[in-house]
């Protein structure tokens, strides 16, 4: 066919006509979603699904402008209408008045959009995403798709190794475990996970364990956008589980725009050990310890060290031996002067056979802070430990609340407590001892409000409680004080009798009467700690200044 005679047959059919007509009208569609959808908060991905759906719809419409004409009679075949001249000269200026006025609504809505967008306040996405720092993540609980339910620790543990190579990246915000463990594998709400977290992005993820094959599915996403930045698929042998781990970390990083180091990027693709058995047994017991109670932390002892006794040379094994040494005598597991030690030892020899852990670094500094009162000592493996993991909220929080605030250096105290709070949110433990540090360092009225926070998250904290009770004290309210600390000592099941019979008879007791009180009411109840009499002797001082 003639070229030009082509071009006149595309005029002579309409196809110029519809395909101008297709654009304006298209337009129009796409100023309406962009304006309209995001104020009844349809999601994003409709708006570019109508956008995809108009573009590939163009040449759906020029095919039909080719081969059909709309007359008076309907849609007929352009062949049977060119025999209907008069039908067509009615039509022929229609179009005109269709893309005039389609045009000027555009015009509208895009003015009017540009005029909106300029004078009002930003949406709540858009203020959460300003306040929000770019390079953070949460890595959420992945998804355990094994058929063996035992093999649960496993998906939980990938989940930990890759947060923990992600966080020693000190150009990355990484959230700790115990506030990313609160959700789901997938959850749909992930703007308000974002908030929560104070994350821009999240990692999602599935593993399944058959035998000694594993299957890992992750996806980055920006939680405030829901777009995918990244996806893969690894199947691999047990023993290739760090390099997966690694990749993963990597590509992380890459997509995440985060520098690293020449340090980081070693440590990223570290080998803990080449014994799968010793890696599975070490999981198994961070899998335990992440639960918190002494049966548990007892149960991770075992594992860690058999995993010790399969690979002698596998450092984090002795740091979780430490960890554990660590934490028993806080959760009634055993004494200190039984259980320091022990703990001093397991760090020590993890970091001989790895000086770049940070974690048993942070053991030994809580170690000399509470056991040894070798403050100058605490602080150097403090800074240590926070130097080579800056995102360890555990080295953070124990150092903010232990040796600072001895050593009287306040503001730091609370640097380090309000950073172990950036980066474990959700942690209860954090929550109440950042209350301690401010109360400690004598910021009365944030211990007041961080009190109540973490009595929000869990009204049964009874040492929040305690603490709010101290706090309000200092700021003169006695009776919330009291009410507090009541509600202490009813959580830790002494009876508020005993109070009562300490105000009954303080006006009739002399010093040393009292002191034979305390003696004969801890006599009498054996799960009576120091900290209960430390309550009911306050309380029996502020009957002095107020009436119950």
């Amino acid at each position: 066919m003639n070229p030009g005679n082509f071009f006149a047959e595309l005029k002579r059919r309409n196809v110029y006509k519809v395909a101008v007509a297709y654009a304006v009208i298209g337009w129009l569609l796409m100023q309406i979603a962009s304006q309209i959808f995001p104020v009844f908060d349809i999601p994003n991905w409709i708006i570019r699904l109508i956008v995809l759906l108009i573009i590939l719809g163009l040449p759906v419409a020029l095919v039909l402008a080719w081969a059909f004409e709309i007359t008076p009679q309907g849609i007929k075949r352009t062949e049977a209408a060119d025999a209907m001249p008069q039908a067509r000269r009615q039509r022929k200026h229609a179009w005109i008045y269709i893309v005039v006025v389609s045009g000027l609504i555009s015009i509208g809505l895009f003015l009017l959009g540009r005029y909106t967008a300029i004078n009002a306040p930003p949406r709540q996405s858009e203020a959460i995403a300003g306040s929000l720092p770019q390079k953070s993540i949460a890595v959420l609980p992945f998804e355990s798709l094994s058929e063996d339910k035992s093999n649960a620790y496993f998906a939980g543990g990938v989940q930990d190794e890759i947060l923990t190579r992600l966080a020693k990246v000190a150009d990355l915000k990484v959230i700790s475990l115990t506030s990313t463990q609160h959700f789901n594998s997938a959850p749909g709400n992930l703007p308000q996970i974002a908030e929560q977290l104070g994350v821009a992005n999240v990692l999602e993820g599935s593993v399944q364990k058959v035998a000694d094959q594993v299957r890992v599915n992750v996806q980055l996403i920006n939680a405030l956008t829901d777009a995918h930045l990244w996806a893969e698929t690894y199947d691999r042998k047990l023993t290739d589980i760090f390099a997966v781990e690694s990749d993963i970390a990597k590509a992380i990083a890459e997509n995440l725009q985060a520098k690293l180091t020449g340090s980081e990027k070693n440590e990223m693709s570290k080998k803990p050990t080449e014994n799968s058995e010793a890696y599975e047994l070490y999981l198994k017991g961070r899998f335990f310890w992440n639960k918190r109670t002494s049966a548990d932390m007892k149960t991770a002892l075992g594992y860690f060290e058999q995993a010790a006794n399969v690979d002698p040379n596998y450092a984090v094994a002795y740091a979780g031996m430490a960890d554990c040494y660590l934490l028993l005598p806080l959760y009634g597991g055993g004494v200190p002067t039984e259980m320091y030690p022990k703990a001093t030892a397991m760090a020590q020899k993890a970091i001989t056979l790895d000086p770049n852990l940070g974690e048993p670094h942070a053991s030994l500094g809580l170690v000399h802070a509470l056991f040894d009162f070798d403050f100058p000592a605490s602080v150097r493996e403090f800074e240590e430990a926070t130097r080579l993991n800056p995102n360890y909220a555990i080295a953070h929080h124990w150092f903010g609340d232990s040796v600072l605030p001895a050593l009287g250096e306040f503001d730091r105290a609370n640097a380090e407590a309000q950073r172990a709070l950036e980066l474990d949110p959700l942690s209860i433990v954090n929550n109440t001892d950042s209350g301690t540090v401010y109360w400690i360092t004598g910021r009365y009225q944030e211990a007041v409000a961080q009190f109540k926070k973490a009595i929000e998250m869990d009204p049964r904290n009874y040492t929040a409680h305690w603490g709010l009770g101290q706090a309000l004290e200092r700021i003169g309210d006695l009776p919330g004080a009291i009410a507090d600390m009541k509600r202490q000592l009813s959580l830790m099941m002494i009876p508020c009798r005993s109070v009562c019979l300490v105000l009954q008879k303080r006006k009739q007791m002399t010093e040393r009467e009292l002191s034979a009180f305390w003696i004969n009411f801890r006599k009498s109840r054996s799960s009576v700690t120091s900290l209960t009499i430390h309550l009911l002797s306050f309380i029996w001082r502020s009957a002095k200044k107020t009436t119950l």
